[in-house]
């Protein structure tokens, strides 16, 4: 039996959509974080990769960390500014915005899930929460396989679903 998390997500009106927005601090520079979000090789490391040219707009990604049988969903890139700014679309729905700032010698990265199914919610945010903390284990230099679903999900739901009124 693992270790139950503390959720850290909150509620944020962004353009007039409810958001899921959490956020990681890193003693890292927002190259290395940017890295880690953008870069197939190390975003494999903790959630996923992606294929094909992010130029034309729209890359497959794929979820490694769910096991073999989740198939690739095409990504819209909205927005790609450079060690600040990351905004996609997933598949018919999901949109995320990643954005990078400076803080002190390290980064802090905000993570917005915009909300289209506020019931689906409380599944959702302890699925960011596991993937975020992926994140931060793999920027240390750590394991991924020490960060465990079970501390997230099924404990976090209740908090995401009274957070969104589910």
């Amino acid at each position: 039996m693992g270790t139950a998390r503390t959720p850290t997500g909150r509620r944020e009106a962004r353009g007039g959509s409810d958001a899921l927005v959490l956020e990681r601090a890193f003693p890292d520079a927002a190259d290395a974080v940017w890295a880690a979000i953008t870069e197939p090789a190390r975003l494999e490391r903790w959630i996923g990769t992606w294929s094909g040219d992010p130029a034309s707009g729209t890359v497959e990604f794929a979820m490694t960390a769910e096991g073999e049988d989740v198939p690739a969903e095409p990504v819209t890139v909205s927005a790609c500014e450079p060690r600040s700014l990351l905004a996609v679309s997933l598949g018919e729905g999901w949109r995320l915005e990643l954005a990078i700032e400076t803080a002190g010698p390290g980064t802090v990265l905000t993570f917005a899930h915009f909300v289209d199914d506020a019931e689906a919610m409380a599944d959702v945010g302890p699925g960011w929460e596991y993937y975020l903390d992926r994140l931060t284990v793999v920027l240390a230099g750590g394991d991924v396989a020490t960060v465990d679903f079970a501390d997230y999900h099924p404990g976090q739901c209740e908090y995401y679903r009274e957070l969104f009124g589910g």
